[in-house]
């Protein structure tokens, strides 16, 4: 790691700790602007300690896991408990592309900026255990559950800080509403676990996609990290996931691109959402939907805790309106209601 850190201009390691009690000791006598952090340790985890870090000396953390079901568990929870990233612990020598992005990826978390990080903390993104975090609104009323347009879908894309703003958005949207289908950049694994833990969470009905089967109300589908990108098929008033290759081979996979652009026969259809993220995936696909009639939506950068994504699709002019995260939620389910007319709203 340090080699590899070292090999980024932008970078300098100031300090290595092997255990949880050195790190601790290094913190309290040295400064840092980003902690790069392995959840398993001899003595405490780094779950243990990230919790204990984000109560006494909030600062940007980015996780290392390996790929075991208990570690991709352990990373969800870090990511929801404070952590800015979660990076695949490797197990073999690094290439340029994965020195690459390790160094990118701390260099952001390092420039994030601590109001955005406390807001995170503020907001419940840092709960002590999985009962404190926010409880679900209360249903919507029977007479309201058919309040939608048949075929009306919600899309939302997410990389970089994704895991705390999701579970800031999910729950403020209708339980008996449109389907929500997800692209959250992160490996397979991870999704499993994030996909679990949101369902626990949830009122809605929390799964990884798969194919020919149609989108409900109700639903919340996350697009699988399988090596292969997820579209979208509109047929008979519903909507389908189709899984196609990773050919030619893209930065992310799955990508909001992909399944954004698959989207655009039914976009009339559509509200979709682009959150925080590094790069700029989906939003050359949010500018398609937009121009096919879809109503768009970004992230605003005081809420991001990277400002890629969402700034692309601004630049671009595909965002017809910016939000906070805390408003996204809102303004995606106000935006496929029906009105007392019968319109959309």
């Amino acid at each position: 790691m340090r080699a590899v850190m070292s090999s980024d201009p932008r970078l300098e390691v100031v300090g290595e700790a092997a255990t949880a009690v050195e790190a601790r000791d290094f913190l309290k006598a040295h400064q840092a602007d980003v902690l790069t952090l392995d959840i398993e340790m001899p003595g405490m985890s780094g779950l243990e300690f990230l919790t204990r870090l984000m109560r006494a000396r909030p600062m940007p953390v980015v996780m290392m896991s390996s790929l075991t079901a208990a570690g991709s568990d352990a990373a969800i929870q870090a990511l929801s408990r404070g952590a800015i990233d979660c990076m695949v612990k490797p197990t073999s020598t690094y290439g340029e592309e994965l020195t690459q992005d390790i160094c990118e990826r701390v260099y952001h978390a390092a420039c994030t900026r601590p109001s955005q990080l406390q807001m995170r903390l503020q907001s419940g993104a840092a709960p002590a255990a999985p009962s404190a975090t926010a409880p679900s609104p209360a249903p919507a009323a029977p007479a309201a559950r058919h309040n939608y347009r048949r075929g009306a879908l919600l899309l939302i894309g997410a990389s970089t800080g994704g895991v705390a703003a999701l579970e800031t958005v999910l729950p403020t949207l209708d339980p008996y509403g449109p389907p929500v289908m997800i692209v959250q950049h992160m490996p397979g694994n991870f999704l499993t676990s994030f996909a679990e833990r949101l369902d626990r969470q949830l009122s809605q009905n929390v799964y990884l996609a798969s194919e020919n089967r149609p989108l409900e109300n109700g639903d919340v589908v996350l697009a699988p990290g399988n090596d292969r990108h997820t579209e979208l098929r509109y047929r008979g008033g519903q909507w389908y996931c189709v899984f196609v290759p990773n050919d030619p081979p893209a930065l992310h996979c799955p990508s909001v691109d992909v399944m954004f652009k698959s989207a655009t026969t039914g976009a009339k259809h559509i509200s979709a959402a682009l959150l925080t993220g590094l790069g700029r995936d989906g939003a050359e696909g949010l500018l398609e939907l937009a121009q096919a009639g879809a109503k768009t939506f970004g992230q605003s950068e005081d809420t991001c805790v990277v400002y890629g994504m969402p700034k692309a699709a601004m630049a671009l002019g595909a965002v017809q309106k910016e939000a906070s995260v805390e408003d996204i939620g809102p303004a995606l389910r106000a935006s496929r209601q029906l009105s007392a007319a019968g319109q959309d709203g």
